[in-house]
């Protein structure tokens, strides 16, 4: 019989934690550091690779995703023996997805061919803004000059070409928002990853904002404007709102974060990296140390994990609605009752119906554009027991 994962695939997360600087927004776990011993790190990174294949023989790796950090610092090399040692490890699907995170500074953009060489087949790059002024604001240290030119670089190296930008940023009005997404949209991608500015605690945002420091961000109702714009303009473009933050020409979508949102599988290997594994029936949540060093040094003595436990019933069926319900087309019904025992229903689901939030047929539930604005508000009522 086939396990619940299955519906979603596997995939594999690299992470590399370390960046040239630390964005004042990012609660990531990155890092900057003037020394890197990367060969040091590769044979880290293999070790744990091969420890995680003996848990999972035989399955077919859908996708690969190097995230960070800032992976476009990583030799080339090294990223082409990690691919390789992948490819012995794993039976791989056809046309297995490989995504690489880069910054568009000049000296990663000139590493693309040699990224393509050794097995990456989608770039993913984190350009944020197209406006100087609040690049860097943002932290960001490379120009609008330098995005563009970097994107051209790697739109004439890779077939799949996505990059991220941040709005409701501070002081930006609506018609600014208008006019930078009408740019992105005709700089001939078929993906944009569209994310509202948070501010988050920990983070020198965070540390500005507590302090009243950080002036001119948006109302709620600017930024709900800018929100419904979005998909507007998006749409008109043929880049369809596939999840909350997510747009794609047909076919262009993201497939690792698709075996996120669709609750598959997949292995985290690096500094806090986090994975959801099937073992012998059993749904586990792992985690890594997120400490660089710590890292590094448990999984070269054989286990970089910091964490690792079976999920309940109720846990699994959380994090499959958690997930599902980010992306336009929902969930499936019965593979909810199935992983939580119960179905669907009752008067907060009839409620959410009623003021048009949600959508459900027979076999489908799914958020609508009015709730996603509020996805936060719709699942806390859908998880209510």
């Amino acid at each position: 019989m086939a396990e619940d994962w299955q519906n979603g695939g596997f995939g594999l997360y690299i992470h590399w934690p370390f960046c040239q600087a630390k964005c004042p927004y990012c609660d990531f776990n990155s890092h900057v550091s003037r020394e890197i011993d990367q060969n040091r790190w590769l044979h880290a990174y293999l070790s744990e690779l091969d420890r995680v294949a003996t848990q999972t023989p035989g399955r077919v790796l859908n996708t690969v995703f190097f995230g960070g950090g800032t992976p476009s610092l990583m030799d080339p090399d090294i990223v082409a023996s990690i691919l390789e040692r992948v490819r012995k490890l794993w039976p791989t699907s056809n046309d297995m997805e490989i995504t690489l995170e880069a910054n568009p500074g000049s000296v990663e953009a000139g590493r693309f061919a040699a990224y393509r060489a050794g097995g990456v087949n989608r770039i993913s790059m984190g350009i944020q803004a197209l406006n100087d002024g609040d690049l860097q604001r943002l932290g960001r240290i490379h120009s609008v000059s330098e995005a563009k030119k970097a994107f051209e670089i790697a739109r004439k190296t890779f077939d799949r070409v996505s990059f991220d930008l941040i709005y409701a940023r501070q002081d930006q009005s609506l018609s600014d928002w208008q006019a930078e997404l009408k740019e992105a949209l005709s700089m001939a991608i078929d993906h944009l990853s569209l994310y509202q500015l948070t501010i988050e605690q920990g983070t020198a945002f965070g540390d500005r904002y507590n302090r009243g420091k950080l002036r001119g961000l948006p109302e709620d109702d600017l930024a709900a404007d800018m929100y419904e714009t979005t998909q507007e303009i998006c749409a008109e473009a043929g880049m369809l709102p596939y999840e909350v933050s997510n747009y794609a020409a047909i076919g262009s979508e993201s497939r690792h974060n698709q075996i996120y949102w669709r609750y598959g599988d997949y292995a985290g290997i690096g500094p806090g990296a986090h994975a959801r594994l099937t073992l012998n029936g059993k749904r586990h949540a792992i985690e890594t140390w997120k400490n660089p060093n710590k890292w590094l040094e448990t999984a070269e003595a054989g286990n970089g994990e910091s964490l690792h436990e079976v999920i309940s019933r109720d846990g699994q069926a959380a994090e499959f609605l958690l997930m599902g319900l980010r992306l336009s087309e929902g969930i499936d019904l019965a593979r909810y009752e199935a992983l939580s025992g119960h179905t669907l229903e009752g008067p907060r689901v009839d409620h959410l119906i009623e003021i048009g939030m949600i959508e459900k047929s027979s076999r489908h539930l799914r958020v609508l554009p009015q709730g996603r604005m509020v996805l936060n508000s719709v699942l806390s009522e859908l998880l209510v027991d």
